[in-house]
């Protein structure tokens, strides 16, 4: 990449563009087109091949970073996936060194590096032998629940308990198809509102 194309931004190359073709135009009027200085007709021609270079380095720079936005999402989700499998063989490992020293009535068993040592715990724990059964009512639930809907529910409470509702919420943000269906039927939504935007396409 050109010096100029590193130290100037799309803005800046465009309107020494304009102020270019201006002076050009200027010279022409005056003394006919044969009078240009071959300098400034140098430069302007200069700054549009800047131009090109700086608009195909933005192109390349956007396609590297949605390439990486993606892998990072793969990653994330191959990761994800990859530790829930790693904490289930280590779960299914413990509870086999577990029966292996029950079964024998051993308190431990002992390498060159490690002792496996079974402790009773300092509290009782839940075991969850079919999760079907378990009524709602002792089960936590995660769900995404349009506003309208959470108002309602919420109408329906005592005061105590709707702030124990509210106290569950871990995040809240903007419906926007429910935006665009109120403000469709004219009506206000503070806060927000509707306009036909662009969006950047890299070809």
């Amino acid at each position: 990449m050109t010096t100029l194309a590193q130290n100037h931004s799309l803005f800046d190359i465009d309107q020494e563009l304009d102020l270019l073709l201006n002076e050009i135009q200027d010279q022409a009027e005056v003394n006919g087109t044969d009078s240009v200085a071959p300098e400034l007709i140098e430069r302007f021609q200069q700054f549009c091949h800047v131009h090109t270079e700086k608009v195909d380095r933005i192109g390349h720079f956007l396609k590297l970073m949605e390439a990486r936005a993606n892998y990072c999402r793969e990653q994330a989700a191959r990761l994800s996936e990859r530790a829930r499998s790693t904490e289930n063989k280590v779960e299914r490992t413990k509870n086999m060194v577990i029966y292996y020293l029950e079964s024998r009535g051993l308190p431990k068993v002992e390498g060159l590096e490690f002792t496996l040592r079974m402790q009773k715990n300092s509290h009782d724990s839940v075991v969850v032998d079919d999760e079907v059964q378990v009524p709602i009512m002792f089960r936590d639930v995660e769900a995404k629940i349009p506003g309208q809907l959470w108002l309602k529910i919420q109408s329906y409470l005592p005061a105590e308990e709707e702030r124990e509702l509210d106290a569950c919420i871990r995040e809240m943000k903007p419906n926007s198809t429910a935006i665009k269906a109120a403000i469709a039927a004219h009506e206000v939504v503070p806060g927000a509102r509707i306009r036909r935007g662009f969006h950047l396409r890299v070809a």
